[in-house]
């Protein structure tokens, strides 16, 4: 397919299939999912690029975006192109204070902002702000308070009426060059400073072209649904490549709806994080606790048979046995169709999984289901995908096949470099940051890993997040945490041991299945605090801990546990806006806690953090 410059690539759609739908976003006003054509979506970047010219908006200015998966986002972002204006996104979880450094650090003059958690932080903001001149406001229901610097988008796209600033527009757009500076996409900061990373639109338009050489099976026909956040570059760059498929995009506006809009949808692409799977596979798991003892007897049958046909003959591009095949569109028929169509995921023809490591049980009850997935890795400064499964003879365990193009290697410490033209420029305003982050133009990622065969990357932990134990020994907690994580008992684990001479994790429980599991064996509660200090439940917990860590080296395997009522969260600060732990914040805000496991004379193995 044709690379298009970005910033004319809505105009280039609109000029070939002008009544073709482009978006759908979910109008909650009436309950029902919108159609933006082409048509509709070039007119109305057009006059967004206006109003940013009558803003006062000039080439490598940056405009800001912190808002939910809103069409109104996408459209700011192509004006913002067509401009030559730098898309700064942001995510709708943001803080005042990540707001405020965002906005200081790359001179925000303008700020658009969803609803109205983001208005209030950003009107926190501009109180102070020596920069911000302008909240517009996505969403037509929040409050303004007053605030006469802010504006509804509405009121916004009537500043572009004026067709006489178009010659500015057409102007900056005819002189539009893959050098300039498309995005500065925030790092979320697990492990300090929140950095720019700075994408060019050569980064933009090399992620189309390998993409285009990878996923030849895309098709006109598909849809899919972005529910991570556009802020994200693994959404947001997987939804610029459909959009240049003529792809039909779902925005999942709210993240807490995905149950409903997969089953109103029903969509043939999905990219989510492996988390999002986890939970699926908790589900199933736990509605399988439910079944009669010979339901439970078919789906166990059905799973072993799509494990053998899947992994064993189709993964490989192997011609199954008949007599195989046939047991296979059984279990298909009766067990895993049902099981996708419950879901919403019945039509899935991809569904590309990244952003952390995917357990490899997950992976193989998957693909023994006849689900899609194509596990793969990726940074924000590598425009996302460096690898990933191609559609066959892919190696469960590892993050798939080198991308065509991206060069990659294992430096002398473990570490995988990167090289290639998806590789981003630098750190905005970090230029000694940016020298020790290339070596020899090679991308240090921070992750460790190997390289099988030339072409099978396997990634064993980021090296940022190694800790030695008091006896020497290092520890990968993100290894131990997704094996950990898999289990349909635990909603989220932290691992900790740093200079410790064992090791000890933070465990916050999936309350409903604990609940489940007291019902099904008679054990009486009045409060979850008192079921979950309860001496069966935590008895359970440490023998399911004991199965699960039964391979991994003594010096590795947690010897305490406790379990926390709540669990991590972005507003507690201990989680990133991508979901991802910041360990210094955890082991901060429960320092007694982790005190108390290390006391030689106190603390059982397991138990309850009250």
């Amino acid at each position: 397919m044709e690379l298009i410059h970005f910033s004319k690539l809505v105009a280039a759609k609109a000029k070939k299939q002008a009544s073709r739908a482009a978006l759908y976003y979910r109008d909650y006003s009436v309950a029902k999912w919108v159609e933006i054509t082409w048509r509709e979506l070039h007119e109305k970047v057009e006059r967004v690029a206006r109003a940013l010219v009558s803003l006062g908006v000039k080439e490598e200015d940056r405009v800001a975006i912190c808002s939910q998966n809103m069409p109104q986002a996408l459209m700011v972002d192509f004006a913002n192109y067509a401009n030559r204006a730098i898309s700064v996104p942001m995510y709708a979880t943001a803080s005042v204070q990540q707001i405020e450094y965002i906005v200081n650090d790359a001179e925000i003059e303008i700020l658009c902002v969803g609803e109205q958690i983001q208005y209030d932080n950003a009107l926190e903001v501009i109180k102070n702000s020596k920069f911000l001149k302008h909240i517009i406001v996505l969403d037509p229901s929040v409050d303004l308070k007053g605030e006469t610097r802010a504006m509804y988008f509405e009121e916004f796209m009537r500043k572009g009426d004026d067709q006489s600033l178009q010659k500015t527009v057409d102007k900056r757009t005819k002189a539009a060059t893959e050098d300039d500076l498309a995005i500065i996409m925030y790092t979320s900061g697990t492990t300090g400073e929140s950095k720019g990373v700075m994408l060019p639109h050569s980064c933009l338009l090399e992620a189309m072209r390998i993409h285009d050489q990878r996923l030849v099976r895309i098709k006109r026909s598909d849809t899919s649904m972005a529910f991570l956040p556009l802020t994200h570059i693994f959404e947001r760059a997987w939804t610029y490549f459909c959009l240049r498929q003529d792809v039909k995009v779902y925005l999942n506006q709210r993240p807490s709806d995905i149950q409903n809009t997969l089953k109103e949808v029903r969509p043939t692409l999905l990219c989510a994080v492996p988390r999002f799977w986890e939970k699926i596979a908790a589900g199933v798991h736990l509605k399988m606790d439910t079944f009669s003892p010979f339901m439970k007897a078919m789906v166990t049958w059905a799973l072993a048979v799509g494990e053998e046909y899947n992994i064993g003959y189709r993964k490989d591009q192997k011609r199954a046995p008949f007599g195989l095949a046939c047991r296979y569109r059984i279990a298909d028929g009766l067990i895993f169709s049902k099981l996708k169509k419950v879901v919403g995921i019945d039509k899935g023809r991809l569904f590309p999984v990244a952003g952390a490591a995917l357990d490899d049980k997950l992976a193989k009850f998957f693909i023994s289901l006849g689900l899609p997935i194509m596990y793969g890795y990726g940074l924000t400064e590598t425009t996302a995908t460096v690898c990933c499964y191609p559609y066959h003879n892919y190696a469960i365990g590892s993050m798939g096949t080198i991308m065509p193009d991206v060069q990659v290697k294992i430096g002398e410490d473990g570490e995988i470099l990167v090289k290639g033209k998806t590789v981003c420029s630098g750190y905005y305003k970090k230029p000694e940051i940016t020298a020790n982050s290339f070596i020899d133009g090679w991308f240090r990622t921070g992750d460790a890993g190997k390289l099988v065969d030339g072409k099978h990357l396997y990634m064993t932990d980021r090296l940022k997040d190694l800790f030695k134990t008091s006896n020497g020994k290092y520890i990968a907690p993100q290894q131990i945490e997704t094996i950990l994580g898999g289990d349909v008992f635990i909603e989220q684990v932290a691992v900790i041991g740093n200079n410790r001479n064992f090791v000890t994790a933070i465990i916050a429980p999936n309350i409903e299945a604990i609940k489940g599991y007291a019902e099904q064996n008679g054990i009486k509660y009045e409060y979850v605090d008192e079921l979950m200090d309860n001496p069966q439940i935590c008895k359970m917990m440490e023998e399911r801990i004991a199965v699960l860590q039964k391979d991994m080296a003594p010096y590795e395997k947690i010897k305490k546990f406790r379990m926390i009522k709540r669990g991590f969260t972005i507003e507690s600060g201990e989680l990133t806006s991508t979901l991802k732990l910041r360990r210094a914040v955890i082991l901060q805000n429960y320092a007694a806690m982790i005190e108390e496991m290390y006391n030689p004379v106190q603390g059982p193995l397991g138990g309850y953090a009250k």
